[in-house]
């Protein structure tokens, strides 16, 4: 009887059914927990934040204002002019730093002597946080002292300016430290991406006689596509919603050039108290970083049903 039984108990198949799937959200609850908590209550709250007229060292009890604060907002001119700015900083960062690290990555994916210490130098502002970077390029930036106006002074290029707080000059060298410090995870991105390219596939395309923008065009780039849509989707997003790095720089300054919408937001709530307000703009920005992310998944779809 044992032996007889014996290969219909190997032969059991795994549960499945409702038990399978308790088993599988019991696993799951431990990382979905704190996404919960720490993201979508604060998210839900201050939604319904948004459509109340909730203010700081208020005596009344707060109010619900419908979409009064929306209303308000629309005719913000300074808010949309941070908006502006907000897109401005976000394509201004987001281009040269794909770009120049696209460069990077496909030079240290080449054969190079000391290749793991130039990779190891290339993620150093990775690992610094953005605080340390602001203060460092603050130091870089000094009217007096800094590096950047001293070389220019050694070479005879002028006596140098003050670059965070001159109007002209205060958004761009913003956006150069913003580069910097974004790069080295782009980089690590499309160099994972390059390192996934079969060498066969350049090996062959060389064979035909193709050079190196050809075999770039033809055999890399489709392969790291994906990467780099997904990277830069990512680090647009990223660059919009900035704000310890310009706030260390330049606190929105001079003149709200460089004023973000996240610290605009933050100046309504925390320096003037007007939570529902400052709410209603975050609710905006949302919504406006949900249409993007809408329109990149669709296109990815699109192209993953094209393939």
């Amino acid at each position: 009887m044992t032996s007889a039984t014996a290969p219909a108990r190997t032969g059991q198949r795994p549960a499945s059914g409702p038990h399978r799937e308790q088993g599988a959200w019991f696993l799951v609850l431990p990382a979905l927990l704190p996404i919960l908590v720490l993201s979508v209550g604060p998210l839900l709250y201050g939604i319904g934040l948004a459509f109340t007229d909730s203010q700081s060292g208020r005596t009344t009890a707060t109010q619900w204002v419908g979409t009064l604060n929306f209303r308000d907002l629309l005719h913000d001119t300074l808010f949309w002019e941070s908006f502006r700015i907000g897109l401005l900083w976000a394509v201004g960062v987001t281009v040269p730093q794909f770009l120049l690290a696209l460069g990077l990555a496909l030079l240290l994916n080449q054969n190079l002597r000391f290749r793991w210490l130039a990779r190891a130098l290339a993620i150093v502002p990775w690992a610094m946080p953005e605080v340390v970077v602001g203060i460092m390029w603050r130091l870089v930036y000094h009217p007096d002292a800094g590096i950047l106006n001293e070389t220019l002074r050694d070479l005879g290029l002028g006596d140098g300016r003050d670059w965070l707080t001159g109007l002209a000059t205060a958004l761009p060298a913003v956006i150069v430290v913003g580069i910097w410090a974004g790069m080295p995870q782009t980089t690590v991105a499309l160099l994972a991406g390059l390192q996934h390219t079969p060498r066969e596939l350049h090996e062959a395309a060389a064979m035909d006689g193709a050079g190196a923008w050809r075999r770039f065009r033809t055999v890399t780039w489709p392969a790291i596509r994906p990467v780099a849509l997904a990277i830069s989707a990512l680090n647009f997003i990223w660059n919009f919603n900035s704000f310890a790095l310009v706030y260390v720089l330049t606190n929105g300054g001079p003149g709200g050039r460089t004023r973000l919408p996240m610290l605009f937001a933050y100046e309504e709530a925390f320096r003037y108290g007007q939570f529902g307000y400052a709410a209603a703009m975050g609710c905006v920005m949302v919504a406006v970083i949900s249409i993007l992310l809408a329109l990149y998944l669709m296109g990815r779809l699109k192209g993953g049903d094209e393939q």
